[in-house]
């Protein structure tokens, strides 16, 4: 005679080792993934166009302010680095890099 619980464990043992049940997780988990990954590419590419107008603002300027800086290199720039980004905004941040700073903009 089959207890409740041992047919229990027999559904739960069946669903799992069905294929259907793991080709729904897998599914599941690459649309995921490629949601996440058009969001990483977006974030990258939004913070790619920030940092270099603000470069560029800041490079035509002559001078950047201490706090325009962290806000530049801490917030932007960090981030986008360890998402993979490169490049075109490196390069514009080491020229922000090279710039005289200044406490306040009227300095």
């Amino acid at each position: 005679m089959v207890t409740p619980v041992g047919m229990i464990v027999s559904i739960v043992i069946a669903v799992f080792a069905s294929t259907g049940f793991w080709a729904f997780i897998t599914e599941r988990m690459n649309r995921k993934d490629t949601k996440q990954s058009a969001e990483g590419k977006m974030l990258k590419g939004l913070g790619h166009d920030r940092i270099c107008y603000l470069a560029k603002e800041y490079i035509d300027r002559g001078f950047i302010t201490s706090e325009e800086y962290e806000n530049l290199y801490e917030y932007l720039y960090k981030p986008y680095r360890e998402l993979g980004g490169n490049g075109t905004a490196e390069k514009l941040v080491s020229e922000v890099n090279q710039l005289p700073t200044h406490k306040t903009i009227g300095e």
